[in-house]
């Protein structure tokens, strides 16, 4: 693919890594010691079976822009054959963090962790332009806030989206006028229907119960993909579970992670992990959102060095289950009525190359009356979102979601479904502007329907 700004063809050789001589400087890092990062690095063999399911190697094409070129300034920074510069930290940057190449590893290289540990690394050498400090920073201060003002930043979406001003901008007439980030975010909202949902504190099961497990409102889920949550719950305690949403509990910090502020992310983890432990015995604690799920069942990784909360981390992160993983151990409620519809599944990345959760999903939708699951081609490929991704670097995410959008409208399917709020926005933008009639919804939406009296 081409039209990419230039400052996304650089080559990357230029100033990306250094050799012989240890750097010295800003960043520059003595040599590992034994067991540390570098180790695993030399797990990598350099097969190259991650190439080819790279979706940022495949729309610039340069090797520091694969996850085998990554490792490579990753293992040079750690030895310190490396001096971090603005090289480096640009290929960093613009990997999706989508972890395909994880499910494609024949090492079994652990990728995803280490470049949250290298973006942390070079968190703080102020190496990125900017603006992109500049947005990140604003968005993971503002899914950080506590629920009042979360609430308040909600109601502002909603009137904004309600009045048609974010479609307005983002398709009118001087649109061009505007930030080429501002753009991209008003075309994710454009079109969108933001509630926010507060669940009770508890929602008893119906029937005989069978499970008890709590449930992460999350702040994206909760203040803008609220009814997803509420089908979650009508369908959990249908099954028989009965679900605990303690106060106290807030953003996961999977965006923190992603961005390389994992100290962040330990402060939004202790958070949560102390609210939920507040809740009393829990069999499951429960997620609709495949980035925030993938994050929490990391936790127990998070705190490797904190000796007074590893336990408890640990605990916490061997209870979560997405919600969909969750329906299908437990037996989704029977069906009401059919649904009549053409469906092809996309794989958020994190809840396929993270938790490895594919057959769940599909063997709860292909059970739904009616509803035929067509394929989809390269499903499990990423779609541009990647948390805030489409926001910071909105030209490679644009390119990488074309080929998405256009594998969904050969798939002929007339709905696609995905497990993450991310993906969700990102989809329905791509369809909008590609002018194809799709509808998106999280699964949990689709079985909700199914099996809903009214």
């Amino acid at each position: 693919m081409g039209g990419l700004p230039q400052e996304h063809a650089q080559e990357p050789s230029r100033g990306a890594t250094h050799s012989a001589a240890p750097a010295t400087g800003p960043g520059a890092g003595a040599a590992s010691p034994p067991g540390a990062l570098a180790a695993i690095y030399n797990e990598c063999v350099h097969c190259g079976f991650c190439l080819p399911i790279c979706p940022t190697y495949d729309v610039l094409g340069t090797e520091m822009d694969n996850p085998r070129g990554r490792l490579y300034l990753m293992r040079a920074l750690e030895e310190g054959r490396a001096e971090a510069g603005k090289a480096i930290a640009r290929h960093l940057d613009l990997c999706l963090g989508c972890r395909a190449c994880e499910s494609e590893c024949p090492s079994g290289v652990p990728y995803g962790e280490h470049l949250e540990k290298a973006r942390e690394r070079l968190r703080d050498e102020k190496l990125r332009p900017l603006g992109t400090r500049l947005l990140e920073g604003a968005v993971l201060r503002a899914v950080a806030l506590p629920a009042g003002a979360q609430r308040v930043g909600a109601a502002l979406l909603r009137a904004v989206v309600g009045s048609g001003l974010a479609g307005f901008a983002a398709r009118g007439p001087w649109r061009r006028m505007l930030p080429r980030r501002l753009r991209s975010g008003l075309a994710l909202l454009a079109g969108s229907e933001p509630r926010a949902v507060s669940l009770p504190a508890l929602t008893p099961a119906l029937g005989t119960r069978r499970l008890r497990a709590g449930f992460l409102q999350g702040c994206v889920s909760r203040w803008v993909a609220g009814p997803v949550n509420e089908a979650a719950v009508r369908l959990l305690t249908a099954s028989g579970t009965e679900i605990a949403a303690p106060a106290g509990q807030g953003c996961c910090g999977a965006l923190h992670l992603h961005s390389g502020d994992r100290e962040g992310a330990r402060r939004l983890a202790r958070a949560n992990i102390e609210a939920f432990e507040s809740a009393g015995t829990l069999d499951a604690i429960v997620v609709t959102s495949a980035g925030c799920g993938s994050a929490m069942k990391s936790y127990g990784a998070l705190f490797e060095d904190d000796p007074a909360w590893r336990g408890r981390a640990a605990a916490f992160a061997a209870r979560v289950k997405d919600a969909l993983e969750l329906l299908a151990e437990s037996g989704a409620p029977p069906a009401r009525r059919e649904l009549r519809a053409t469906v092809a599944y996309h794989d958020a990345c994190h809840l396929a190359h993270a938790q490895g959760v594919r057959a769940q999903p599909r063997a709860l939708l292909a059970a739904v009356p009616g509803l035929t699951l067509v394929p989809l081609a390269d499903a499990d490929r990423c779609c541009g979102s990647a948390g805030i991704y489409n926001l910071l670097h909105p030209d490679v995410a644009a390119a990488i979601l074309e080929e998405k959008i256009a594998r969904l409208e050969a798939s002929g399917a007339s709905i696609v479904a995905a497990a993450n709020p991310g993906c969700l926005l990102q989809i329905a933008s791509g369809a909008r502007a590609a002018g194809i009639p799709l509808r998106v919804a999280h699964p949990l939406e689709l079985l909700d329907e199914a099996t809903r009296e009214t």
